[in-house]
This record gives structure tokens, C-alpha cells and sequence, in this order.
């Protein structure tokens, strides 16, 4: 535990046993579902009163679940591609177990950490954990008037997600089941056995080297006749099956009577993946397999007429299975990256002749995918997470009309069990030492392994343990039919120990509120917090955080009253500084004692006759940061939000961000002569700008309605200042461009022969030019083609500039569709991914994308250079030839469905409504990629695509 840790008091404390961030959910004054008209919308921020769009002076974006649940998606995350505007939602990549997306609010803003706070119910948690049925609605917050109150943690914007809670005399059962199927879209297709022979021959006589294949050997990868000698192994084939399988169940209670509600939720996720044959074994299977099982229920109980109580509790278990792996790294086997993209079809066979493992010293470092997926044995995680939070609100209007308290408490706890039941195997392969007359003569056996027993390991790889704790004193009155006002006094504490050294944090925050309403069509708010975090340096723990937020209802002037066709127009500004409590990064990690001077080992000083003995000496390390102080986000907005023609809801914002005071190294500020390692200086600045738009159309004609809608997001940045090292060439300047920006060499085309070589500067990569090398620009023209003739070339691999979805639905008489396409643009990738464009390095493989698109003599004007057996720092520098429009258009989701009449639910005397669906997700991709998904062309198992069926039905 770490000594500078904030006080609080000791009977708290006691409390203080785990984890957690405290925000209570608000009070819906809406009914559940969305509600018709546009400005009724609640705004979820965290306040202990809701409020309605209309009196909202915040930039927020609301979707609900009939809108985001098409999916039928493993959690909430992998819902939400395509809706909430100023929301950039990117696909993860790996297996269904573990591929999660990634989260942007407005792009790229700073220097350190771009991830946006997440928050179940008011409280910061796994979005893995939730699945999209128990969620009511998502809100994305993105100004300073709507993150202020979350403190250190909001600025970035703020993920809020609102669970389904019971309603006052209803009851309501809901059952669903959805039976997935999956398959991998491009998966990489790898040149087979004597194209690779012809491949690694022509790349070792590209390097002046000796030939690996004969003549012979040639004709008998050719011929095929030699299986186990000259083999030609498909192994995504023989590894993988073409179909994997989900089906997802969920049944859910809904209701209360007149002082109790209720919602509880069972949900039970199974996976079963690609192995194409995990049952090889007695007892156990090597499947990728993932199951999950959710238990969630949030009570509301009226204990008095004016005291209320509010109880979520959520318990999730869940378990992976997969071949055996890495015991070193406890991770399961990694059968994409480290095998299918490096193993040739040529490489050995997948087993010999008399049943053992195929096996090469040639390939000793890449194992054999068949058998590690059949007889590897297999590893287990398995994940225990409990959420629990209760709310207890106090109606004080005995005291004075419009007071209350709240209290709210928090604990959370999280576990990952790791089970290591690996084993070896041996394995070997048959080589030809001779041939006689054209056939194999003398044959050499290599054997390695050995045949192991199952392992018995397990341990505990992370835990984490969250408290949370909220006091509010709230005053809500409407003072006269012009004046109205909201204002809350709010303590937020949070304790957080997650596994590992220096990872306890305390946070705090106090702040203020105040929402004031002027003739209803007038709207101020204000907002100061103050927060505090143990993370900081002793002496700057504290920081200030003031916001201001004003909006005025135009739709509700007297002048307007003759627009019909305007049914809501509102028009709202917000400004505000909030900090953060991010400490600077070295190597991807945090650094916990940057005010601290460190020091090192030095030299060895002998001090007797016989210089025997002696001592070390200490030398400066990293110099403390003096003067440390917060990151701040100077955070403006302005927005519009309308209505009109009684079914087109739209939303504009601009916004402009000045984040300072970002942490960074100063060591381009001194010269390594001096004998030290720079400090971090918070030094960064980073301006950020774009604007936001939204429209959705609704329309219903007697029996048939349509919808249709989109958003549009362009989220822009430039670095400020950083502290950048004095460049020799103005082209080397990062400071000016984006945040993330690639930066590489400008391809001019292949060197044509050695003349063209000779008569061109000198390109310094250490490795001797040859014909069909790639040919740079010398952008500095200094004569030496090397680092100094780098340049900004494409956008960041990392987010996009753009990102817009559209969306359009039709229904008659329940029957209808619905379809959800989302794309990006300025976008870059860097094709540099094993095999599929940098083949053979290294006794890796080709693919036939790579072979086809190859520089020869006779194909002078190919996309890719020469084939080289060896790592060439010439060619594989990042530079354009690399380089790849990353931006795409995918077809997220697509529903067909149909909802049984009415009529025909009553002759059931049971049911109340049932709904029979087809769902395809992520069906089409345009893109200029092709080969590899734009959002996963690395060496990872590829994205899936799916179709599903799927029946609800309602009691």
C-alpha cells in the first residue's frame, strides 16, 4: 500500500476492503425504451435527477436497446458499431474469447492515454461483462459540462451505460435464443509446396546464395508423389474447420406492484470455435471454446414514501478453453501468429507415415499447428466477477421543500484462474540424403520432443478489487412557472488494487452543481470539482476542474410558434478545464516515482596496491520532474439540436480541445553528454477539433413505417509542442502534425538494374542493393538516401479522421428489415504482416498474394520488391510501398425479422408477443485491402462474419 494515500475517515475505511468509481444511477422520468419525441430523450450524466434532452446544456448522444441490439453480439461493446455520435467504435481482433473493440470519443486528443472512461450504471466497469439485453441504454458524454463530475477520470469523454430496471405494476417475462454461425472472411491464402520451392530458390539467388531445392526435389513437389517426403500441407485446412457455433440464451423477469420493481436477467453464452479436430483425446477436448454465464438483478424498493432503496447485483463466470499454449507466458497456444503465418506447406508433413508429429530443424522455432491443436494438450482460464452496488435516497422535503440525500456504495471484485494442462509430444521427418535416376535413394530420419503427460498447473494471474462511495445532498425546486433549479453537493471516493506493484489507487472528488432553468426555455449550468489521487506527486494531488454550460429552447419563443414545421430547436455552448491524473509512460508502462531522483551503477574503483579490491559507483539515473502538475483539457463546444417535420431528429456539434500540460520526455531538450536521463516534463500540448452530426427520419404511413438515419463524425489533431530534439531537416519535424501520424520513406519505384543502382544516391540500410530493391526519394537531397529523408506519408494506423455510419429500416404488418452499414476514412495501414506481404524471412512462408505481386525482370513494374531469404532493412522500412488506404465500409449488421400479430398471441392464452429473426453481422466489407480485413491485417487469427437465427418470445 502506498504511504502518500489519501486519508479518509477510519470507520470507512473499515468499509474500504476492495475496488471501485461512484457514480448512482439517475432516476428515469421516462418510461423504458426510447420515447417518441426527441427532446424527452434522458440524458444519462450522472446527476442524482435526470434530465430531459430539452433542458440538457451538455453534448451527449443517447441510443437504446431496440436501436443497438442486432447483433447478437457477446457483450454491449461489440453492439454499439455505427451508433452514437462523436463515438468511433473499431473491431479488436483474435478469437470470440478474447477480441473486444476499441473506443474512441473525438478521435485522438492527446499525447498519453486516448481511452475513454466506461461506466455500468454510474460506476466504472467491464464493458465485457455486460451483454446487450440487460442494457437499457447508451449514452455518450463529450463536452466538459457532461464528463466534469467524473473528475480525473472523464477526460477522454465517458462511455455510460444504463442497465434495465423494473416498472411500478407490470409484469413481464422475455425468453430469446440466438444460434450463431461463424466463418473466417479471408483467411490468407499461402502459396502451395513447389510454388514456395520456386519462391525460397528465386529469393537465394536474388541474395547470391545457393539454391535449396534440386531439380528433383522440384518435380516432386510438383508431382506430389512423395507426401511424407516432398509434402504440400494445407494448413489452415487441416488445422481449421470452415463453421464454428454460438448460441446465446436469455431470460429475463420484469415488473413490480406499487412500492417494489424488479429486473432480473439469466443469460448463457456458448462458443465453439475453429479446431478441426479436438476430440483426438480421451477425456478432453482441444477446442476453442468459451462459455459465459450472466446473472444480473436490480431492485427498487419504496421503504418509505420517502425513503428509497436501490440493489444491482451482478455475478459473471465464465471459462476458455484452448490447445495447450506457452506455460511461460500463461497464455493458450498461438496457432495463427506463430504458426500458419510462418509454416511453408513445404516445411514437413502434418504427421508421418507411422503416426508421429511432423517436425524440421529447419523449423524448430515454429511448431506444428495439426498437432498442437490435436495433442498439445489444453489450457483453461476462467474468470469470477461480482458487481454489487446499493443506493439509498432520502426525500428531506420535511426539512424544506425540494431536499434529499443520497448514498451510494460499491464493490466490485474480479479474478482470471489460469490451468496449465499442457503436454509435449514428439515429432520428426524423413529427408532424402540421395537421389538415383530421379528417385529418392537414402533417406535421414530427425526425431525431437518427447511424449509428455497432461500438466497440473494452475494459478491466479490477475485480480482486482474495486470500493466505491457517493454522498449526495440534492435541491430540487421549481421556485415559480420562470424559475426552476437543480443543485447537488456531491463526495465520490474510490479504492483500487489491481495485482501488481505500485497498482493501489484512491481517488476523490468533490464537486458542485447547479442547473437553473429560466422560463423553461433558458438553461445555465455550472459546475466545480475538485479531485485528488495518490497517484500524483506529494503537494499536487489536487486540482481544480470549473465548467459552464448554457442552452436555449429557440422552438419554445414566441416568434416561433408559426414554424410548423420546426417541433424542436435548441441551440447550447459549453466550456470548461478539466484535468487528469495520468502520469507519464516509459516503455508502455507508468511511471510511479517521476518526482523522485533515481541513480544507477557506475564504474569499478579499485583502491588497494594489488587492485583487488574496490567499489562500484553510483551514477545520476532519471532526474526528478520539478514542478509536476496535471494534464487539463481546455474543452469548448457548441451544439444544436432539433426536430423537424414531425419525424427528422437532428444533432450538430462543433467542438475544439487544447489539451497542455501532457507528460512527456524532455530528453530532446539536453544533450546525453551530461550524464543523465532527462526528466519528464508535462510539456505536451495537442489542439483537437471536428464537428458532429446526426439525423435519423421516422415515418409510419397506416400499416407500414420506415426509418432511416446516419452519423458523421471528422475529429482532427495536431501536436502542439512536445518537447521534440532539434532535427537536422525540416521534414523530420513531428511537432505540427498529428498525433499518431506514420512517418516513412517515399517509394520511387524498384531499381531497374545495377547501372540504375550505380547512378542513384546511396541508400545507407545496410544491406547491399540489388535489382528490384525499392528506389527512395532523396527528400532532403543531401545525396544519402537514409532516416534524415523520412516524411509524414498517409494518416495514423491507430484511429480515423473520419468515421460515419447510416442506417435504414422498413416495417409492414411485422414484417421488416433493418441494416447498419458503418465506415472510415483517413485511415492508414502499414502492410507489414508475416508472410502475406513480408515473406520467406527467417524460413517463413509466401502467400500467393506476395509471389503473384513480386518485382522480377520481367515484371519490373510489380506492387512488391524482390524476393529475399533474409531480412532486408532496405526494403522493409516503412515507406509507401507499405503503405494502404486502411479505410472501409462494412455492412455491420442486417436483420430480417418478423413479429407475430397481436391476434394470434391472445389465441395462445400465454404468450403476449413473439418475434422470429435472421440476422447476418459484418457481411460485406468494401475496402482497398482485400486479401486481410482492413481492421485486422496483422498475423492474428481473422475476423469472423456470421449468420443468425434466432426467436423471442414475451409472456
Amino acid at each position: 500500500m502506498r504511504k502518500d494515500k489519501l486519508i479518509i475517515p477510519a470507520a470507512l475505511f473499515a468499509l474500504c476492503t476492495m475496488p471501485g468509481y461512484a457514480q448512482e444511477t439517475t432516476d428515469s422520468i421516462a418510461s423504458p425504451g426510447k420515447p417518441e419525441k426527441y427532446a424527452d430523450q434522458v440524458v444519462e450524466i450522472g446527476y442524482r435527477t435526470a434530465q430531459r434532452l430539452e433542458e440538457s446544456t451538455s453534448s451527449v448522444s443517447t441510443v437504446y436497446n431496440e436501436e443497438f441490439n442486432k447483433r447478437s453480439a457477446k457483450n454491449i461493446g461489440n453492439s454499439l458499431f455505427g451508433y452514437g455520435t462523436g463515438l468511433m467504435t473499431l473491431q479488436g481482433t483474435g478469437t470470440y474469447a478474447n477480441y473486444e473493440p476499441t473506443f474512441f470519443v473525438r478521435g485522438l486528443q492527446t499525447l498519453s492515454s486516448t481511452t475513454p472512461l466506461v461506466l455500468v450504471d454510474g460506476i466504472e466497469r467491464d464493458i465485457t461483462d455486460i451483454t446487450p439485453e440487460e442494457v437499457e441504454s447508451v449514452t455518450v458524454l463529450k463536452d466538459a459540462s457532461a464528463v466534469a463530475i467524473y473528475g480525473y477520470k472523464g477526460i477522454n469523454g465517458v462511455v455510460n451505460i444504463t442497465t434495465k430496471r423494473g416498472q411500478y405494476n407490470t409484469r413481464e417475462v422475455k425468453f430469446s435464443y440466438d444460434h450463431g454461425f461463424e466463418w473466417q472472411a479471408r483467411r490468407p491464402k499461402f502459396a502451395d509446396s513447389y510454388t514456395y520451392a520456386n519462391a525460397i530458390n528465386e529469393a537465394l539467388a536474388n541474395d547470391g546464395l545457393s539454391a535449396r531445392y534440386s531439380a528433383d526435389e522440384l518435380n516432386a513437389f510438383r508431382s506430389g508423389k512423395y507426401p511424407y517426403l516432398y509434402p504440400n500441407v494445407d494448413w489452415i485446412g487441416e488445422t481449421f474447420r470452415d463453421v464454428a457455433s454460438t448460441n446465446i440464451y436469455n431470460i429475463s423477469f420484469r415488473g413490480g406492484s406499487e412500492r417494489f420493481r424488479y429486473y432480473a436477467m439469466g443469460n448463457l453464452t456458448t462458443n465453439k470455435g475453429f479446431i478441426a479436430n479436438p476430440y483426438m483425446n480421451d477425456g478432453y477436448s482441444t477446442q476453442d471454446e468459451y462459455s459465459r454465464a450472466n446473472l444480473r438483478t436490480n431492485l427498487d424498493i419504496d421503504l418509505t414514501s420517502s425513503t428509497k432503496l436501490k440493489l444491482n447485483l451482478v455475478g459473471v463466470l465464465s471459462e476458455t478453453r484452448a490447445p495447450g499454449g506457452n506455460t511461460s507466458s500463461n497464455t493458450s497456444a498461438d496457432l495463427w501468429g506463430s504458426m500458419i503465418y510462418k509454416l511453408p506447406s513445404a516445411a514437413y508433413p502434418a504427421q508421418l507415415e507411422d503416426g508421429t508429429w511432423g517436425g524440421s530443424s529447419t523449423w524448430a522455432g515454429t511448431m506444428n499447428p495439426v498437432a498442437v491443436s490435436q495433442d498439445a494438450g489444453y489450457t483453461k482460464f476462467h474468470e469470477r466477477t461480482l458487481y454489487a452496488d446499493m443506493t439509498l435516497d432520502q426525500d428531506l422535503s420535511a426539512i424544506t421543500p425540494g431536499l434529499g440525500a443520497s448514498l451510494m456504495l460499491g464493490y466490485d471484485n474480479y479474478a482470471l484462474y489460469y490451468e496449465d494442462y499442457s503436454k509435449t509430444f514428439i515429432y520428426g521427418s524423413d529427408a532424402v540424403s540421395s537421389w538415383v535416376d530421379g528417385e529418392p535413394g537414402e533417406l535421414t530420419r530427425y526425431t525431437d520432443g518427447k511424449e509428455s503427460a497432461l500438466g497440473e498447473g494452475s494459478k491466479i494471474t490477475a485480480f482486482t478489487r474495486v470500493f466505491n462511495f457517493a454522498g449526495t445532498l440534492y435541491y430540487n425546486k421549481t421556485i415559480n412557472e420562470a424559475n426552476k433549479i437543480y443543485s447537488q453537493l456531491r463526495w465520490d471516493y474510490e479504492y483500487r488494487n489491481t495485482k501488481g506493484i505500485d497498482q493501489t489507487w484512491y481517488r476523490q472528488n468533490v464537486s458542485w452543481y447547479t442547473h437553473y432553468g429560466l422560463k423553461d426555455r433558458y438553461f445555465f449550468d455550472l459546475t466545480l470539482v475538485g479531485s485528488a489521487s495518490n497517484k500524483l506527486a506529494p503537494g499536487h494531488k489536487w486540482a481544480f476542474s470549473p465548467t459552464v454550460g448554457a442552452a436555449w429552447v429557440v422552438s419554445k419563443e414566441n416568434f416561433m410558434q408559426n414554424q410548423s414545421w420546426i417541433d424542436f430547436l435548441k441551440v447550447r455552448a459549453s466550456f470548461g478545464i478539466i484535468n487528469a491524473d495520468r502520469l507519464p509512460q516509459e516503455d508502455g508502462s507508468d511511471v510511479t516515482n517521476y518526482w523522485e531522483q533515481t541513480y544507477g551503477g557506475g564504474s569499478f574503483y579499485p583502491f588497494d596496491t594489488n587492485y583487488s579490491q574496490g567499489t562500484t559507483s553510483w551514477v545520476l539515473g532519471r532526474l526528478a520532474s520539478l514542478n509536476s502538475t496535471h494534464e487539463k483539457a481546455y474543452k469548448y463546444n457548441f451544439g444544436i439540436d432539433a426536430s423537424l417535420f414531425k419525424g427528422l431528429d437532428l444533432t450538430f456539434d462543433t467542438y475544439y480541445e487544447r489539451r497542455s500540460d501532457i507528460w512527456v520526455s524532455s530528453s530532446g531538450k539536453y544533450s546525453s553528454i551530461l550524464g543523465f536521463t532527462a526528466p519528464y516534463e508535462n510539456g505536451g500540448i495537442v489542439d483537437s477539433w471536428g464537428v458532429e452530426i446526426g439525423a435519423n427520419y421516422t415515418k409510419k404511413i397506416g400499416d407500414f413505417k420506415f426509418n432511416i438515419g446516419g452519423n458523421f463524425m471528422l475529429a482532427k489533431n495536431k501536436i502542439i509542442e512536445q518537447l521534440e530534439e532539434p532535427r537536422l531537416y525540416d521534414n523530420l519535424i513531428q511537432t505540427g502534425n498529428p498525433v499518431k501520424q506514420t512517418y516513412g520513406l517515399q517509394a520511387i519505384g524498384f531499381f531497374k538494374d545495377e547501372a540504375d543502382i550505380a547512378n542513384s544516391p546511396a541508400q545507407n540500410f545496410g544491406t547491399t542493393l540489388r535489382p528490384g530493391d525499392i528506389k527512395y526519394k532523396d527528400v532532403n537531397n543531401d545525396g544519402i538516401i537514409d532516416d534524415n529523408d523520412k516524411v509524414a506519408i498517409g494518416y495514423s494506423t491507430t484511429a480515423p479522421e473520419i468515421y460515419y455510419s447510416f442506417h435504414l429500416g422498413a416495417e409492414w404488418k411485422g414484417l421488416g428489415f433493418d441494416a447498419m452499414f458503418q465506415g472510415t476514412g483517413r485511415y492508414s495501414a502499414v502492410l507489414n504482416t508475416t508472410s502475406l506481404y513480408w515473406p520467406l524471412i527467417n524460413n517463413t512462408t509466401i502467400s500467393e498474394h506476395a509471389y503473384e505481386n513480386r518485382w522480377t525482370p520481367e515484371n519490373p513494374d510489380a506492387l512488391y520488391p524482390r524476393l529475399s531469404s533474409e531480412s532486408n532493412a532496405n526494403n522493409y522500412q516503412t515507406n509507401t510501398v507499405w503503405l494502404e488506404d486502411r479505410s472501409f465500409l462494412k455492412l455491420r449488421s442486417v436483420e430480417l425479422y418478423y413479429n407475430f400479430p397481436e391476434k394470434w398471441m391472445k389465441k395462445t392464452h400465454v404468450l403476449s408477443k413473439a418475434k422470429l429473426y435472421v440476422r447476418g453481422i459484418d457481411l460485406l466489407c468494401f475496402d482497398k485491402i482485400k486479401i486481410a480485413d482492413p481492421e485486422a491485417y496483422g498475423a492474428t487469427a481473422p475476423l469472423t462474419r456470421s449468420a443468425v437465427i434466432g426467436l423471442s418470445i414475451g409472456f
